[in-house]
C-alpha cells in the first residue's frame, strides 16, 4: 500500500449502519454507476433488502453496490464497481449490482453526459472502497486485540500474519458498521492495482443478448396504456385544432386530447429544449392501434410566415463568415497587422449540416400520475432535471415525483433533453391512467434537438519562408458558434484571432456526441493539413513543431490543453502506424484533437476501389489517463470512430419550407457494415494520470483524418459534410 491519503467527509457522502439480519451498509452520496449480476451459484444473503445508494456487505462476504448513474452503453455499470472493488480488496466474482433510482439526497451528479462519469467519480469511488476496507480491518483488529497496522487484506479476507489468523469480511461486517468513520484513508498506489487495468465483461451482456427487460421500451406495468403524440410538421407552427371524434371509434383508442409541455408561468430548464410543446396525445390499448389512430387523426396547425429552409441557413451562415464579430472571443498579438504584412494568406471555409441523434431505441417513458404522486421510469441522461420539470408541470413537490432509471438504447446527447418524460407525465395525469409514451421513428427524427448546422472560416498568414505568422478562425452556427477559442492552435501562434457568431432559428438544437468538437476537429485539422502542404512540410512534423512552440513559449494564459500530452499521442500514432513508409495503393491521413480532457491522434489508411473509398485501417493513440477496463475502453474508441466516419461521410438533415426532408432511415443515411473500417487498432498512453473522458474523444478527429486521407486518394480537398450522399460517389 502507498501512503496516498484522502480525507473522508462523513457528512456529505458516507453513512454507516447495521443491515437488517447482519452485515454492513455504506452509503455513498457521490457513488456513480456500477453493476454486476451474481454468477451462477453465488449465494445472496436472504436478509438483504433493496436500499438505494448503499454498498452492502453481506454476512457471507458478498458485496452489492447500488448503481445511481444512467447507463447508455458507456459501460460504467462495469467499470465503476471495478474501482470500488479494487480499493475494497474484494473478489470481483463476489460483486453484485443493483440499479438505483433518482435520489438527489444520497447521490450527486446522476447524469450521463460529457464523458465525465469515471473522471468525476474516480477519487470518490476509490475512497468508498478504501473506507469500507479500513473499517473492516479495525473490526478484526479489535476482535483479535492486535494493532490494525499488522493486518493485511486479500480477496475479501483479513489476515494477521504473525498469528496465522484470517477472517472474511462478512464475519466482521456487522461490527465494522458500529465503528467511527475514519477521517482519512490510504489509497492504493496504481502499481498495486489488481482489478483496475484488467478487462472485465459487461455486466449486462447476458441480459442484453438474451433479450431480458433492461430498456425503457421493455417496461410493462399492470393497467398501462400506450400513448403517442402528434406534433406540428413545420418548425414554428402551433396547434390550432383537431378532430378527436373521427378516431375515438377506432379499435383500441380510448382518449385523444391536447397537452402543453411549456405552459406560461412554468420555469423551464436547459434540458427542456423542445420546439413543439403543444401536442395532441392519443391513448389506447396497444402500440399498433394507437399508431393507426395517429395516422388517421386530423390536426390543423397555425401557418408560419417565412418557414426556414436549408438554403436560407446556408445563405445566413455564409453572410456571417464575412462579418467581423463585435468583440473577438480571443486576440493574441496583432493579427490584423500580421495578415497585412503576410507574403501568402490561405483562406478556407468548412460547413456541416444538421444531424439527428437517431438512437436505436426511440424516445419513450413510462408515467403513472395520481393525485398525490408521480412514478416515472425510463431512459434519461438527466433524471434530476426531469424531476424538477415534471414536479412544476404537475403542481407537485419534487419529493412526490420518483424516477427509476432503465438502460438506454443509445443517447448521444438526445436523452439529456427530457421532454418525452415530461410529456408522458402530463398525458398520464390527464388520462388518469398509467401510460408508456412511445415515439415513432418519424416523431423522433422530426422533433428537433438536432446537432446544429455550422460554418467556420479559417485564415493563415505565411511569410516569405513559409513560416506561420498568424491564425484566424471565425465560426457561426444555429444557436451558437462552434469555435473553442482557447484550443489548439491558440497558444502556438504569436498572432491569433477567434470570433463567434450566432444564428437564431425556430429549429431546436442540442448536444450531439462531442458537442461542437464533432465539427471543429474536422475543420481545424483539415485546415492544418492544408497549411502543412502549402509550407512543404510533413503533416505530423508540422503539428509537432506547433506543439513544441506551445510547450517552449506558449502564447496567452488560457490555453486549455497540455501541449506535451497532445504531442505524445501524435508521436505514438506516428510510430505505431509506421508513418512515412508509403504502401502502394494506400492513402493516409492524420489528425489529432483534444476534447473532454483527453487527447486522441489517428491515422487512416484508405484504398480506392474504383471511385469508392474503402477504409482499410485506423490507428488510434489515446491519452485518457488510467484505463479502468481496457476492453470496454477499446469498445468506446471503436464505436466513436465508426460513428464519426458514418456521419461525416453520409448523414444530413435538410429543411424545406420549415420541415425536415429526412424523416426516417429511408432518406437519412447511416454507415453500413461494409463501410466500417476493416481494422481498428488502439493504443493507450500509460502515464498513471487520473482518468479523463473516453466516450466522446475518438469521434471528432476521425473525420479530419479521413478527409485528409481522401484528399491524398483523390486530389480533392473536402470542405463540406457529408462527404458523399446516397446517390453520389466521392470524386
Amino acid at each position: 500500500m502507498s501512503t496516498i491519503k484522502t480525507a473522508v467527509n462523513r457528512r456529505s457522502f458516507l453513512k454507516v449502519s447495521a443491515a437488517a439480519g447482519g452485515g454492513m451498509l455504506l452509503g455513498f452520496g457521490w457513488l456513480s454507476s456500477c453493476a454486476r449480476e451474481p454468477e451462477t451459484g453465488l449465494e445472496i444473503p436472504e436478509s438483504w433488502t433493496d436500499i438505494n445508494a448503499f454498498l452492502k456487505i453481506g454476512d457471507n462476504g458478498v458485496v452489492t453496490i447500488m448503481s445511481p448513474n444512467p447507463e447508455i452503453g458507456q459501460n460504467v455499470k462495469t467499470s465503476m464497481p471495478m474501482i470500488v472493488a479494487e480499493e475494497l480488496d474484494v473478489d470481483w466474482q463476489k460483486v453484485v449490482v443493483e440499479q438505483a433510482g433518482l435520489d438527489t439526497e444520497k447521490f450527486t451528479r446522476q447524469v450521463a453526459g460529457g464523458s465525465q462519469s469515471i473522471r468525476q467519480s474516480w477519487k470518490s469511488l476509490r475512497t468508498a472502497g478504501a473506507t469500507a476496507r479500513r473499517m473492516l480491518m479495525e473490526a478484526a483488529a479489535k476482535e483479535w486485540d492486535v494493532p490494525v497496522s499488522e493486518l493485511t487484506t486479500e480477496q475479501g479476507t483479513i489476515h494477521h500474519k504473525s498469528s496465522g489468523k484470517s477472517i472474511g469480511y462478512g464475519a466482521v461486517a456487522t461490527a465494522a458498521a458500529t465503528l467511527e468513520v475514519p477521517e482519512e484513508v490510504e489509497l492504493k498506489d496504481p502499481k498495486d492495482f489488481k482489478i483496475i487495468g484488467t478487462s472485465r465483461k459487461n455486466v449486462d451482456a447476458r441480459e442484453i443478448v438474451t433479450g431480458k427487460p433492461l430498456f425503457g421500451l421493455d417496461v410493462q406495468k399492470e393497467g398501462m396504456r400506450i400513448a403517442m403524440i402528434a406534433h406540428p410538421p413545420v418548425f414554428g407552427q402551433k396547434l390550432k385544432s383537431f378532430n378527436a371524434e373521427e378516431v375515438l371509434n377506432m379499435p383500441g383508442v380510448e382518449q385523444v386530447f391536447a397537452i402543453n409541455a411549456a405552459p406560461e408561468g412554468i420555469e423551464l430548464q436547459w434540458s427542456d429544449t423542445n420546439a413543439f410543446p403543444e401536442l395532441v396525445a392519443i391513448v389506447g390499448r396497444s402500440t399498433w392501434e394507437v399508431m393507426q389512430a395517429k395516422k388517421a387523426l386530423s390536426v390543423e396547425w397555425e401557418t408560419v410566415e417565412s418557414p426556414e429552409s436549408s438554403a436560407d441557413h446556408e445563405a445566413a451562415l455564409s453572410e456571417l463568415m464575412d462579418k467581423a464579430a463585435d468583440e473577438p472571443a480571443r486576440r493574441d498579438g496583432d493579427p490584423g497587422k500580421a495578415f497585412q504584412g503576410a507574403t501568402k494568406v490561405i483562406e478556407r471555409t468548412y460547413a456541416a449540416p444538421f444531424l439527428a441523434h437517431n438512437t436505436l431505441e426511440p424516445m419513450n417513458f413510462y408515467a403513472n400520475v395520481t393525485a398525490d404522486k408521480a412514478e416515472l421510469e425510463g431512459p434519461i441522461q438527466t433524471p434530476a432535471s426531469l424531476r424538477k420539470t415534471v414536479a412544476a408541470l404537475l403542481g407537485m413537490e419534487e419529493a412526490q415525483v420518483s424516477i427509476m432509471l432503465t438502460r438506454m438504447g443509445g443517447g448521444f446527447g438526445r436523452r439529456l433533453y427530457g421532454n418525452f418524460g415530461s410529456e408522458a407525465a402530463l398525458i398520464s395525469q390527464k388520462a388518469g391512467v398509467p401510460v408508456k409514451l412511445v415515439y415513432t421513428r418519424e416523431d423522433d427524427m422530426t422533433q428537433g434537438t438536432y446537432r446544429p448546422a455550422y460554418k467556420v472560416k479559417y485564415r493563415a498568414a505565411l511569410d516569405a519562408d513559409n513560416n506561420l505568422l498568424a491564425f484566424h478562425v471565425r465560426g457561426a452556427g444555429v444557436h451558437g458558434s462552434p469555435v473553442f477559442e482557447n484550443r489548439f492552435p491558440a497558444g502556438a501562434v504569436a498572432h491569433y484571432l477567434a470570433e463567434h457568431h450566432d444564428l437564431g432559428s425556430n429549429i431546436s438544437t442540442g448536444a450531439w456526441r462531442a458537442p461542437r468538437s464533432n465539427f471543429m476537429a474536422y475543420a481545424e485539422q483539415a485546415f492544418i493539413d492544408e497549411i502543412a502542404e502549402v509550407t512543404g512540410q510533413d503533416p505530423i512534423d508540422f503539428r509537432l513543431q506547433l506543439f513544441e512552440k506551445a510547450q517552449q513559449s506558449p502564447v496567452g494564459e488560457n490555453n486549455d490543453y497540455d501541449a506535451a500530452r497532445y504531442a505524445g499521442v501524435l508521436k505514438l500514432v506516428k510510430e505505431k502506424a509506421g508513418w512515412g513508409k508509403p504502401t502502394p495503393g494506400l492513402h493516409r491521413g492524420v489528425s489529432a484533437y483534444y476534447c473532454h480532457n483527453s487527447y486522441v491522434a489517428q491515422v487512416v489508411d484508405v484504398e480506392m476501389q474504383g471511385s469508392t473509398p474503402r477504409i482499410k485501417k485506423v490507428w488510434c493513440a489515446v491519452d485518457c489517463g488510467i484505463v479502468v477496463n481496457p476492453d470496454a475502453a477499446r469498445n468506446q474508441i471503436e464505436g466513436g470512430i465508426v460513428d464519426g466516419i458514418g456521419h461525416a461521410m453520409y448523414s444530413a438533415i435538410t429543411f424545406k419550407n420549415g420541415s425536415p426532408e429526412q424523416q426516417n432511415f429511408d432518406r437519412y443515411r447511416l454507415i453500413r457494415n461494409s463501410e466500417a473500417p476493416l481494422e481498428i487498432e488502439t493504443f493507450f498512453v500509460d502515464n498513471g494520470i487520473d482518468p479523463t473522458g473516453l466516450g466522446e474523444p475518438s469521434l471528432p478527429p476521425i473525420q479530419s483524418a479521413l478527409a485528409n486521407a481522401l484528399y491524398r486518394a483523390t486530389g480533392q480537398r473536402i470542405y463540406r459534410q457529408p462527404f458523399v450522399s446516397e446517390n453520389e460517389v466521392l470524386g
